[in-house]
């Protein structure tokens, strides 16, 4: 039999954001500019927290040039070799705090991950590309790639 859920639903047409009153006078005096301690890592970060997602088509290195000259912060996809990674280190250096290695959850991905960050000891954040996050795998993974990688930030896509 179907559970019916008779609680009350809202939806976008339901609900108003009501702004907050500003002293700005104009949109170009916005700064959007936030800077994050994170809890495990102890690490700081300033810029604007949008993330470039891992894809393929947009982790990419070029879009991490073109989002680092905003602040902005771009997990880069997990296909790029060892040699790609120490070129676009020794080409763009500034954009390296801005970027995150990804991973997925395999031995393999582990090794190349290591590779990578003690090639480029610059990358600080770790992007664990696991579908299933709520996984007991995922879970130790992220355990053992946190006692290797102590100061490192971690996240999850």
């Amino acid at each position: 039999m179907p559970r019916i859920d008779a609680d009350l639903k809202l939806d976008f047409k339901d609900v108003l954001l009501r702004p907050k009153r500003s002293s700005l006078r104009s949109r170009a005096e916005v700064d959007l500019e936030r800077t994050f301690t994170f809890r495990n890592s102890k690490q700081t970060y300033s810029g604007i927290p949008i993330i470039v997602a891992n894809m393929d088509t947009v982790g990419t290195f070029e879009m991490a040039v073109v989002m680092s000259q905003h602040s902005m912060f771009t997990a880069i996809q997990k296909h790029y070799t060892l040699d790609e990674w120490k070129l676009f280190a020794a080409h763009h250096p500034e954009c390296l705090q801005h970027v995150a290695v990804s991973s997925g959850s395999g031995k393999s991905d582990l090794e190349k991950m290591s590779d990578i960050l003690e090639a480029v000891p610059q990358v600080k954040f770790i992007c664990l590309d696991v579908a299933n996050g709520y996984s007991e795998h995922f879970v130790e993974f992220v355990k053992l790639v946190r006692a290797r990688f102590p100061e490192h930030t971690i996240m999850h896509s």
